[in-house]
């Protein structure tokens, strides 16, 4: 699913898209927090994609770019913060110091 997902970026914005079968667009929506952060603002998944684990394919996009970059994630999506959680290897990409209350985990 990974080879599914693309990127579209700017100086300041960006979204990770999954398209297939003729549904609309997954997408986990981040900004730029300077260099070296990203903020994982939204994440939204269609009906057509639920339980196929599209959200989290997306998440691990923008951990697996983030990490490759040298950035830092601060996940305020609650989704992305859940994922985070359920990941602990993703600890080194994770913005500690500025994380929301029940990021950690």
């Amino acid at each position: 699913m990974d080879n599914d997902i693309r990127l579209q970026d700017s100086e300041t914005k960006g979204r990770y898209l999954y398209e297939a079968d003729g549904a609309p667009p997954a997408e986990l929506v981040f900004s730029r927090a300077g260099p070296t952060r990203i903020i994982i603002e939204h994440t939204g998944v269609p009906d057509a994609y639920r339980g196929k684990g599209v959200g989290a394919a997306l998440v691990a996009r923008a951990v697996a770019d983030a990490r490759a970059a040298g950035r830092r994630i601060l996940p305020l999506c609650p989704f992305a913060a859940a994922q985070f959680r359920r990941h602990p290897e993703w600890a080194d990409v994770l913005d500690r110091a500025t994380q929301p209350k029940g990021a950690q985990g």
